[in-house]
């Protein structure tokens, strides 16, 4: 069964917006289109429940009983307990408060691992350790190919090793990690795993629970929904580090690391994030919960996949391009850097009158980009999809590169 593309599109208002009428949308891994659902949550919130959450009049009532409801039903989609599952205001602040507690939990003569294929708002809260005493090691990618490769962990793996800390895959690089072996790798050797989900999740919910992970970080901005960052902590590491939230909020875990209080409109509209990948099961076989969020990552992977091939075939044919990452399809993220013989900002400001919506620069991603042996100065130009991209605007992205790259 293909995906109902034109059912799909339909569920995002901005496909009808006049406004965006003829953009071809590839910015995507900057944050995606909003979900009708989720809008629709955030105005009813807005309208009908603006009122201090969890008291026992009606509208703060059925306010809380929202907020629950985002976290019960994505937690499931996650694989993992609900209250294992937390809100923040971004991934970076959630990454933030997690060093800090991890700063507190390490001690001395302790290590982390971190990789140079990460964005920075997931490596550089880690490598910060360093300035006050922490050992910390870098998992550093093949130059060519920009891959992480699992032998060289184990050799940076030891009894000092406490945390590793890795994407499951990389802005600019596109490839999918192994994370199922690289956690086991990583936990064998008595180590606690940290995984950024950033760049993963708005191509289908991951599967938390199966991966094993200890954390699993991403933003519902880029999976369709408001902007919230989320963050799986398992419940033996979380009661583990020390507390970073209010002193009454010690043995509640999913509030353990949110020291500022939640935002309750975002944390409610979340739950459309949930009704959406239900409605997508719903259209293409059906299943709730979990599985429904199996169903819409399979059927959205395949799409992506299907659509990304001859982006990746014409630009590994261009010689005056250097595609970034994998050029297989099936072992990347549909999120395609390209080092170019210009400036890649001014090649995405010459794609913008030509109707295609893209970005040039490092994108937070200098340390992998330069590890390639990337130029810095002129950057990268970037193009990234998801699941509500059609044939046409790859088409059209492609005929746009042939005029200006």
């Amino acid at each position: 069964m293909d995906m109902d593309i034109a059912w799909v599109r339909a569920q995002f208002p901005a496909f009808s917006q006049p406004s965006l009428e003829g953009q071809a949308f590839f910015e995507n891994a900057g944050g995606s289109y909003t979900c009708q659902q989720v809008i629709d949550r955030l105005h009813r919130y807005y309208t009908q429940r603006k009122v201090q959450p969890y008291a026992p009049y009606a509208a703060s009532t059925l306010a809380g009983e929202e907020m629950d409801e985002a976290r019960r039903r994505l937690a499931a989609m996650l694989g993992v307990a609900t209250h294992e599952l937390s809100f923040g205001p971004s991934t970076t602040q959630n990454t933030y408060v997690l060093a800090n507690a991890v700063r507190r939990w390490l001690k001395p003569g302790e290590a982390i691992v971190v990789t140079n294929q990460d964005h920075e708002a997931n490596s550089g809260p880690w490598r910060r350790l360093a300035e006050e005493g922490g050992e910390v090691r870098e998992w550093q990618i093949d130059p060519e190919t920009g891959l992480l490769h699992v032998a060289d962990l184990e050799a940076l793996l030891d009894d000092k090793v406490r945390l590793v800390c890795f994407p499951h895959c990389s802005n600019v690089v596109g490839a999918i990690n192994d994370v199922v072996e690289i956690t086991a790798t990583a936990q064998a050797a008595g180590a606690r795993v940290c995984i950024d989900g950033v760049s993963y999740a708005p191509h289908g919910f991951p599967d938390v629970g199966a991966i094993g992970c200890d954390v699993y970080l991403f933003s519902a901005y880029k999976t369709f929904g408001p902007h919230q960052g989320m963050m799986v902590i398992r419940e033996d590491f979380g009661f583990d580090l020390p507390n970073q939230g209010h002193h009454f909020n010690a043995d509640s875990l999913y509030k353990r690391f949110t020291p500022a209080g939640p935002d309750h409109a975002q944390v409610a509209a979340s739950a459309g994030m949930a009704d959406y990948m239900e409605a997508f099961a719903a259209r293409h076989g059906g299943g709730t919960g979990a599985k429904a969020a199996r169903v819409a990552h399979d059927m959205m992977r395949a799409h992506e996949v299907t659509l990304l091939q001859p982006l990746l075939d014409y630009v590994a044919a261009k010689n005056s391009v250097r595609l970034i990452g994998p050029s297989d399809a099936a072992q990347r993220a549909p999120t395609v850097a390209m080092a170019l013989q210009t400036n890649a900002e001014d090649v995405a400001k010459s794609l913008a009158p030509l109707g295609v919506m893209a970005g040039g620069g490092d994108f937070y991603a200098g340390r992998p980009l330069g590890a390639m042996g990337v130029d810095l100065d002129k950057g990268v130009l970037r193009v990234s999809f998801v699941h509500y991209t059609q044939k046409a605007e790859v088409d059209k992205l492609i005929s746009a590169l042939d005029q200006v790259v």
